[in-house]
């Protein structure tokens, strides 16, 4: 595999298989996609759907009584991290002997009943090894929560933007494997699903990892069944996390798979870079990732400038080089310019599969110094030659 052309909607051809059929029908009538989910069924009509009815959805059922105990009482040494839907924390339910992550809807939040449906329903019915397994949910008068299995290693995001002294800092190596995971997560939504589902919300911070740094996609409440027929996008009101939405949806509110590929390319470019989609604490220009990049990925001279200085120079030329013409056709403006996610796929796949070896293949030259005393990223200052 050559340089990639920064041009043109597809680099690669792939034996599409055949797609799980979701049913085309409002999301209250999706298909399992395997014989585990098949228990159940799923919700009869789209009125159920915006009742919040969720009988015959094959999810395990737990009290909040069961959910406090296993959290002892949601303590402080339980949680985990907060997010959109709420706070996240980590329990261990004594009935099946096993540790789990389970969140708990914020009742003031901005998130509510309809999010919280789509995510049991989504997660129910949908199951692919770069995919968190739900394993249930309490509906416990007004309380809502979700129970999933535990990913030990926390987000990408603590990976990447919160690393402390102390802390493994990805290698080269494993960020591929992540990016080529994370996709493969999107491709079955996109391509094995059918309707297909958009994502909607894919950032550094919902991509979760297991152990050997395995990346399973989580949080599904702002999913969306995609657009089926002769219909080219679905419409809706504008949701997800600033500097990670395709600019076509902010403006318009219609989304495309197209949208969820352009997600992709910012959650990429963080994975590259060590940067954040949007940071305030950069000089003006500098703030908005994708606008950061868009004029250097034309200087192919100023490309070890984007790596991230974590990697320290241990990197493959190529394999950046490469990765940044991924990113940067993902984060094409226009949408039909973007590649479909099972061409991503492919060439994310590749590139994993060329392991860089530092001790063996030469280490990319790194004029950048850090300042002494300084904490290992948040905060960190760096200096570049004088610049």
């Amino acid at each position: 595999m050559g340089w990639i052309p920064c041009s043109g909607a597809s680099f690669s051809k792939k034996k599409k298989e055949k797609p799980t059929t979701l049913n085309q029908k409002p999301i209250g009538q999706i298909k399992p996609t395997s014989e585990r989910s098949e228990v159940g069924s799923p919700l009869k009509d789209k009125e159920a759907s915006k009742r919040g009815d969720l009988d015959g959805i094959a999810a395990q059922i737990f009290s909040f009584r069961e959910l406090a105990l296993a959290t002892k009482n949601f303590k402080k040494e339980c949680f985990l991290g907060e997010g959109g839907f709420g706070r996240v924390y980590k329990g261990r339910l004594e009935s099946m002997n096993e540790v789990v992550a389970i969140k708990q809807l914020d009742r003031n939040g901005l998130q509510g009943n309809r999010e919280f449906l789509v995510e049991v329903l989504m997660l129910s019915l949908l199951h692919h090894p770069n995919l968190v397994n739900l394993i249930g949910y309490c509906a416990d008068g007004d309380q809502r929560l979700l129970v999933y299995e535990y990913m030990p290693l926390g987000s990408l995001e603590d990976h990447l933007q919160e690393v402390s002294f102390g802390k493994k800092v990805l290698d080269w190596n494993t960020r591929m494997k992540i990016a080529a995971g994370a996709a493969k997560g999107l491709e079955f939504l996109h391509d094995k699903a059918s309707p297909p589902v958009i994502y909607r919300d894919l950032k550094c911070s919902n991509i979760l990892l297991g152990e050997g740094y395995h990346p399973k996609l989580s949080d599904f409440g702002l999913a969306k069944l995609g657009p089926v027929g002769d219909n080219t996008h679905v419409s809706t009101r504008v949701m997800g996390t600033y500097g990670y939405c395709a600019p076509e949806y902010a403006m318009t509110g219609q989304l495309t798979l197209k949208s969820d590929v352009y997600s992709f390319g910012v959650v990429l470019l963080e994975i590259i870079t060590g940067r954040r989609a949007i940071d305030y604490s950069k000089a003006t220009g500098e703030q908005n990732l994708v606008a950061w990049a868009r004029p250097l990925f034309n200087e192919r001279s100023r490309f070890s400038d984007m790596a991230d200085p974590m990697l320290q120079g241990k990197y493959p030329a190529r394999g950046l080089y490469q990765a940044l013409a991924i990113a940067a056709m993902c984060v094409q403006e226009q949408p039909n310019m973007r590649p479909v996610i099972a061409d991503v796929v492919t060439a994310l796949s590749y590139l994993a599969s060329q392991a860089f070896d530092p001790q063996t293949q030469q280490v990319q030259s790194s004029r950048l110094v850090p300042v002494p005393g300084t904490p290992p990223r948040t905060g960190r200052q760096y200096k570049l030659n004088g610049r």
